[in-house]
């Protein structure tokens, strides 16, 4: 072999494994955002209901969070409506699905589950859909839907010791602190802050009227198998819903725009507060920029946003919608567990469960209202578009791999050209 020849090889050889590693470098296939990536290898079963063991009330509670207060009754089962509301099929416990339609995906640990069209209110497939269960601070959907239509969002109000002393998951709310109901509304949805739920409920009369005023909200939206205890959503006596109901409740919270944007909001800066004046050695507590909480709305291509809640009662509660196709689907959780995957996760398998569907799928029908009623999409709120220069944005690995294959593509061509190049002069000198 000639040593022009020889140089040629080795330009080829050198040139063909730069551009093979270019399109082989990174991951072997585009993984959609619905797949799950958290498993775990404990044993688990997914729980039936086919007995129908949640008709009337919730599991027992496992601590005394739903002891009513010293001389207070404790409330009664709420009645089991007859027909069932939404349609005969809703009345059954397991799983219900279409006839025909392929089994459920696996590894869902929610005892009760629900997927139904936004847009027309069918149900499209269920599991337990009116069995009893808590909602955890799902319920919070519904505050959200009572008090964006009471509130004034411009109005700034100062933070209390007894917002800040609210019990569970706190935004941050300190004394003395200014913040608008716009504010405490985006704390409320993304960051499920007890201390902003207070500070809410506060303003609509305090927290027996505020129940009061969702309980009858729900009342008339036709979610009978829910009542509320809390503004907040922690447990109290009486307190249940239905895999059904928070179809229903989050349903009529989509046709309020502002609910439909902060759900979809990724980030936002709050506001601090100032030291306390009765203790020297504290300081002004700057603010602090807020997180939506909810991973789906990350993770999963046509997230329009959603609610998570959690109890030791409860659970893991979840309420979401997603769209794709023009077509617009929620999905809901009742007491489900972080295993085998998390629930956001079992959320997206369910959702893409109910999309490959045929639209003329369906086991009953959410209940049609007035606020709710559609033509075709109109009544229901969307989130506005991303605002990439403000809201926190997810790192796609797949565009930066996509990126480098590029470069280094490139730059294999142009070394298989120089040392062509660089062979051909060096034969011509001979």
């Amino acid at each position: 072999m000639s040593t022009r020849d020889l140089r040629l090889l080795v330009a080829l050889c050198l040139g063909s494994a730069l551009a093979i590693t270019a399109v082989t470098w990174g991951p072997a296939a585009t993984v959609s955002h619905a797949t799950p990536t958290t498993t775990t290898t404990t044993p688990f079963s997914t729980p039936n209901t086919d007995s129908c063991p949640q008709k009337t009330q919730p599991p027992n509670p496992i601590d005394e969070s739903e002891v009513p207060e010293p001389g207070q009754p404790s409330p009664t089962p709420l009645a089991v409506p007859t027909p069932p509301v939404g349609g005969s099929r809703l009345g059954e416990c397991g799983v219900v699905i279409p006839r025909g339609a392929p089994p459920v995906p696996q590894e869902i640990s929610a005892t009760a589950w629900q997927i139904s069209d936004l847009d027309t209110g069918e149900v499209l497939a269920a599991k337990d859909p009116h069995g009893r269960y808590r909602p955890a601070s799902t319920i919070k959907v519904l505050l959200a839907t009572v008090a964006l239509r009471s509130l004034d969002l411009n109005k700034t109000v100062t933070g209390t010791q007894d917002d800040a002393n609210a019990d569970g998951t706190r935004v941050g709310i300190g004394p003395g602190g200014r913040y608008t109901n716009r504010q405490l509304m985006q704390a409320l949805i993304m960051a499920s802050g007890n201390d902003a739920a207070h500070a809410i409920a506060t303003q609509l009369g305090g927290d027996a009227a505020t129940v009061q005023k969702m309980n009858d909200l729900a009342k008339s939206l036709h979610a009978l198998d829910t009542r509320t205890a809390s503004p907040s959503g922690l447990d109290g006596p009486g307190m249940s819903t239905s895999a059904y109901d928070l179809s229903v409740l989050f349903r009529e919270a989509m046709t309020i725009p502002l609910f439909a944007e902060f759900i979809h909001t990724e980030q936002i800066d709050f506001p601090g507060y100032p030291k306390d004046p009765k203790n020297p050695d504290d300081k002004d507590h700057p603010g602090f920029p807020i997180a939506n909480d909810n991973h789906l709305l990350y993770e999963y291509d046509g997230a329009l946003g959603g609610k998570t809640g959690y109890t030791d009662d409860a659970r893991q509660t979840f309420v979401a919608a997603a769209q794709r196709d023009g077509r617009r689907l929620i999905v809901t959780l009742l007491k489900a567990d972080v295993l085998p995957i998390r629930p956001w996760e079992q959320a997206a398998r369910l959702l893409d469960y109910g999309f490959a569907l045929p639209k003329n799928s369906t086991v009953g029908k959410l209940p049609e209202t007035k606020s709710a009623s559609t033509k075709g999409t109109a009544g229901l709120a969307s989130p506005p578009p991303k605002d990439t220069d403000h809201e926190a944005q997810p790192t796609d690995e797949s565009d930066n791999h996509s990126g480098t294959r590029t470069l280094v593509l490139v730059s294999g061509v142009i070394l298989v050209l120089a040392l062509l190049l660089g062979a051909r002069r060096m034969s011509r000198r001979r």
